[in-house]
């Protein structure tokens, strides 16, 4: 369940940026997403802070997106749990928005795949914005399973509870 944007508190900064990254978004040819703090904050939690935007999408929607949004594929961070076959950050925005393509998890000794099955939009001003199911944001969560993560399904669970 998300609120409609009438229900939404969210600060201006994200407000902005994830207007922005609708507004760009809308000639992509596959599904994208938002996810992390942003989607949790499309779903009406408003207890948390978000530093940055999040997007998953394909990798030649990526790179549009990312020029759209004056921002550029950056060599990916490669933290160990993490790695993305495009991977890109827009700076210039009113928050930090990250794209992700081909996004992977390591689980155990091998790499899984970041996807979603379901996708719900959500609209601020009339843009619309995509967000997975909550019960698959809890998945991915538990999947990448560090501390913070694990909290944030805490937080996810008592949406649908």
């Amino acid at each position: 369940m998300t609120p409609d944007d009438a229900e939404l508190d969210l600060p201006q900064e994200l407000r902005d940026g994830l207007i922005a990254v609708g507004e760009a978004a809308r000639d992509l040819d596959q599904p994208w997403w938002i996810f992390g703090g942003a989607a949790m904050a499309l779903y009406g939690l408003t207890d948390i802070h978000v530093p940055d935007i999040d997007v998953l999408c394909a990798p030649r929607d990526a790179r549009a997106l990312l020029a759209a949004l004056g921002g550029q594929i950056v060599p990916d961070p490669g933290e160990g749990l993490f790695r993305s076959a495009v991977f890109g950050r827009a700076h210039d925005q009113s928050i930090l928005i990250e794209v992700m393509a081909g996004l992977e998890v390591r689980d155990g000794g091998d790499w899984a795949d970041v996807q979603f099955g379901s996708r719900r939009p959500v609209f601020i001003d009339d843009t619309p914005l995509f967000v997975p199911d909550i019960r698959d944001h809890i998945a991915l969560y538990r999947l990448f399973g560090r501390p913070k993560d694990l909290a944030r399904v805490e937080q996810l669970e008592r949406l649908i509870a």
